[in-house]
């Protein structure tokens, strides 16, 4: 009996346990993702958080006839050598993606944003002065030689890259954005050309500490520490180390770039005032420490912004302007991107009896020294504007232009071009020669005027042309040996003389 009860219960046990086994199971609640209304459209809520999340982006395709690298401005490299080197086009598509994430909290609002793009671009071809070439011969190049286009080695012939990665809190911005220094439209006033030259740029974003007070009535004041070493060091030229404007000589890094920014922003408009302190660290004259360096110098930069809206001529009609000077800080006018990063070397024709072919050459470095002596700052100024005027929702149409001019003290044309100021005993001469230099003068400038028309014929989707026409007005005269084997050029007499050059950028845009 007393096994009989046991069987009995273990069976009855058995039994309950499977029917609850075949009974439903409520499930977990589904967490939906829900619209987060705190921060404009496009926001939700990371589920089982209180974090918003807003993705978006944009993808391009570009065909830029005439250059070698992508838009900017195509005044050196085989883009200046005007042969068979130079690309009849450069082809580019690219995927933008950025993440901006938000949440509120008791001190404000915590806010990060990344944003990265993936592109292909098409590179060139260069040769090796044997009859052969080779294509994108220097690899992942550096910005002054191939700004956009350096795919040699990278994943299938494509590259990866990291415009903006910050953090904002309480007023600070820490991170890798745009230099506070900027205006708001950074290098494009009403255009596409991404070498306009007139003032700051850093598209692609600079490390910074930044912390921004706001006063109310839009009026704000920023006060910045941003990393000088990507985009802001145009070279500190050692006129021992070779070269007719030396060589670059920098030492590690010692302090960043100081910037003070002062903004109003109104319904009718917007002005900036924005300063910037840069400092010069040079290495040694020589290969060693035994040879010595030069001190320190502190270049600054100072710039004007004003932006113009609801003009009589349309609704949403913009005159954009901005103005600048600096004095061993290049790179707050002629920004990384701008013709070549400073550094021209334009081929033309002639028609000077004996000479194969002109040259205009312009070199804009923070400052120069020769051995023994002191960084002498090179000094520059410059301007961009634009008028962008809509015709309809679907059209619209801008003019805009810029201008930078390179100054070198009477120091520094004397070191460069020696004391008669005609090559002699100057590096200049030292690396072209003197025959037949009428005048050696290292001051150039540069102006570029263009224009740009949008078609949107449904929201997000763009369609664009923009011609640019850039002129390089150097002021060397007479004539110089030199080559260019990498580019074709033979060594031969060139005539110094002032070179243009035209580019016309097509390009498709889909923003989401």
């Amino acid at each position: 009996m007393k096994r009989f009860i046991l069987s009995s219960a273990a069976s009855l046990i058995t039994l309950s346990a499977a029917q609850a086994a075949d009974l439903p199971v409520k499930a977990k609640a589904v967490e939906y993702v829900k619209t987060c209304t705190l921060y404009g459209p496009g926001f939700y809520y990371i589920p089982g958080t209180d974090t918003c999340i807003k993705l978006g982006g944009y993808l391009l395709a570009d065909v830029v006839v005439n250059t070698n690298a992508d838009n900017v401005g195509n005044t050196a490299g085989a883009g200046g050598a005007k042969n068979r080197f130079t690309n009849g086009y450069t082809w580019r598509s690219r995927e933008d993606l950025n993440i901006d994430t938000r949440t509120a909290t008791e001190y404000g609002v915590v806010r990060t944003y990344f944003d990265t793009v993936f592109q292909w671009a098409t590179d060139t071809y260069a040769g090796n002065g044997t009859g052969a070439t080779v294509y994108s011969p220097a690899g992942p190049a550096p910005f002054s030689q191939a700004p956009n286009n350096a795919n040699g080695g990278a994943v299938a012939n494509g590259t990866v890259g990291v415009y903006y990665a910050f953090i904002q809190f309480a007023g600070f911005t820490i991170g890798k954005t745009a230099s506070q220094f900027s205006a708001p439209w950074l290098a494009y006033p009403g255009n596409s050309f991404d070498g306009l030259v007139g003032g700051g740029s850093t598209i692609t974003g600079v490390n910074q500490f930044t912390y921004t007070a706001e006063f109310g009535n839009g009026v704000s004041l920023s006060l910045s520490a941003q990393d000088q070493t990507a985009y802001y060091q145009a070279g500190v030229n050692n006129l021992a180390a070779g070269g007719a404007w030396g060589t670059s000589d920098y030492a590690g890094t010692i302090a960043p770039d100081l910037v003070s920014m002062l903004r109003v922003d109104q319904a009718w408009g917007l002005f900036q005032a924005s300063f910037a302190a840069h400092n010069n660290h040079a290495a040694y004259y020589g290969g060693t420490e035994l040879s010595g360096h030069p001190d320190d110098k502190w270049g600054w930069a100072g710039q004007l912004a004003l932006s113009i809206k609801n003009i009589p001529t349309g609704p949403g009609d913009t005159i954009n302007v901005q103005g600048v000077y600096t004095n061993g800080a290049t790179r707050y006018n002629i920004h990384e991107l701008a013709t070549q990063a400073g550094t021209n070397t334009l081929y033309g024709g002639t028609s000077l009896a004996g000479a194969y072919q002109s040259v205009g050459f312009g070199m804009a470095p923070d400052s120069v020294f020769a051995a023994g002596g002191s960084q002498q700052l090179v000094s520059t100024w410059g301007f961009r504007g634009a008028y962008v005027h809509n015709w309809d929702p679907y059209w619209n149409t801008s003019i805009y232009g810029a201008y930078a001019g390179v100054m070198y003290n009477n120091t520094a044309k004397g070191l460069i071009c020696g004391p008669a100021g005609n090559g002699v005993g100057g590096t200049f001469g030292a690396t072209f020669g003197t025959a037949g230099l009428a005048s050696c003068n290292p001051d150039y400038s540069i102006a570029q005027i263009g224009t740009q028309t949008q078609w949107t014929p449904v929201k997000n989707l763009t369609f664009m042309a923009d011609l640019t026409f850039i002129h390089l007005d150097q002021k060397m005269a007479g004539v110089v040996t030199t080559s260019g084997a990498t580019v074709g050029k033979p060594t031969a007499v060139y005539e110094l003389k002032d070179q243009n050059n035209v580019l016309l950028l097509l390009r498709a845009r889909r923003n989401w």
